[in-house]
């Protein structure tokens, strides 16, 4: 009897012991395969493909970076405390330096009265808004206002919202620079409501508000979609590789004003801005360009002109640079489009000479922008 017990005991732990091994065998996960969706989100590049690092190395290495929410931490911004900051200037600060990831700052509607800094060590953020006349971001300054240091703060610094990362973009939000506009000749009165200093930007369904330099279109190749643009004086101007596709340029000029104003360096210098099937609206009269720089380059293709074009429809700046800048149109329309004819300095382009200003290839768009984004 003993022996028939110590065999039974025996073959039931034998069979005990066979089971969980097979428990083991077949669902575990091997220990370097077990990460948290913190740790994904840690560890993964900011590209347009959002599976995990199991892809192979082939596929990893031909994915692209997409500008904007892909594979995206949310962080969220409301004034009324629903979310996770109160302030745009917060959220920011909580992206963590030489960040990797898409970060998506969701910001509530409501006017966020801050003046706002996205530095060069946080790359890859949006802000995401619920219309551009829902949410929206502002501050006063002006170029003779006095900063902390007791000195004028001039142009670069008004700026309501600074952008110096790349890979940033921006969607369905305003931004504004409510300080009052100038009068024709009024000095120190420059007020920057945006201005963006890093490379491969995006920005679609934005609105940007000001008066006298409304948009700081610094440096870097930029895409700007469906946008509202709104200004008196240069309120567009900078030295970016610019598109600027679908969007109303809209004049508050009194009494003289001017939309553009590029400066390009030197001819081998590849900035420029690209004005595409965009409207031109408003007050006038005003200049559509002026030559900031010597070899400044601005073209306006299949673009509205209303009856606000000056006479002679360009600026040089005072200067002869109109032997070398490149500014000119291309089948524009309107009724202040009569203006634009017939200037020697700025002729009508055939499409050999306007084909690189109506593609997404003139910023590179196809190794930085979504194919849906274009």
């Amino acid at each position: 009897m003993a022996s028939f017990l110590s065999s039974s005991f025996f073959y039931f732990y034998f069979y005990l012991v066979c089971f969980v091994l097979t428990l083991l065998l077949f669902h575990a996960e091997p220990a370097q395969g077990r990460r948290s969706s913190f740790d994904i989100l840690s560890s993964s590049p900011a590209t347009g493909n959002s599976n995990n690092s199991s892809s192979s190395s082939n596929r990893t290495s031909n994915q692209r970076k997409w500008v904007g929410p892909v594979g995206h931490r949310l962080i969220t911004v409301d004034l009324r405390g629903s979310g996770d900051f109160k302030s745009v200037q917060s959220a920011v600060n909580a992206v963590p330096v030489n960040n990797t990831v898409n970060v998506l700052i969701h910001i509530k509607p409501g006017c966020y009265i801050e003046k706002v800094l996205v530095p060069a060590t946080k790359p890859y953020i949006t802000f995401q808004g619920a219309g551009k006349d829902a949410t929206v971001i502002e501050w006063h300054d002006r170029a003779s206002d006095r900063g902390p240091n007791g000195q004028q703060l001039r142009t670069y610094r008004t700026a309501s919202v600074t952008v110096l990362a790349n890979y940033f973009s921006a969607r369905n939000i305003s931004f504004k620079n409510t300080a009052p506009a100038p009068m024709p000749g009024m000095q120190g009165w420059q007020a920057v409501a945006f201005r963006i200093s890093g490379d491969k930007a995006y920005f679609s369904g934005c609105g940007f508000y000001g008066a006298q330099d409304t948009l700081c279109d610094d440096a870097g190749r930029h895409y700007f979609k469906e946008c509202y643009i709104e200004g008196s004086i240069d309120f567009i101007f900078g030295n970016g590789r610019s598109m600027y596709k679908d969007c109303e340029l809209h004049s508050i000029a009194t009494k003289f004003g001017s939309i553009a104003a590029q400066f390009r360096k030197s001819p081998d210098d590849k900035s420029g801005f690209a004005f595409l099937n965009c409207r031109v609206t408003g007050s006038g009269p005003l200049y559509v360009g002026r030559a900031m720089g010597k070899y400044a380059r601005i073209v306006y293709s299949y673009t509205y002109f209303d009856d606000v074009v000056a006479h002679g429809a360009w600026d040089d700046w005072n200067t002869t640079s109109t032997k070398t800048d490149f500014l000119g149109v291309y089948n524009c329309w309107g009724p202040g489009a009569e203006a634009l004819r017939g200037l020697s300095y700025a002729p009508e382009l055939d499409f050999d000479l306007a084909h690189p200003f109506l593609r997404k290839s003139f910023v590179n768009g196809r190794h930085w922008i979504a194919p849906s984004d274009a």
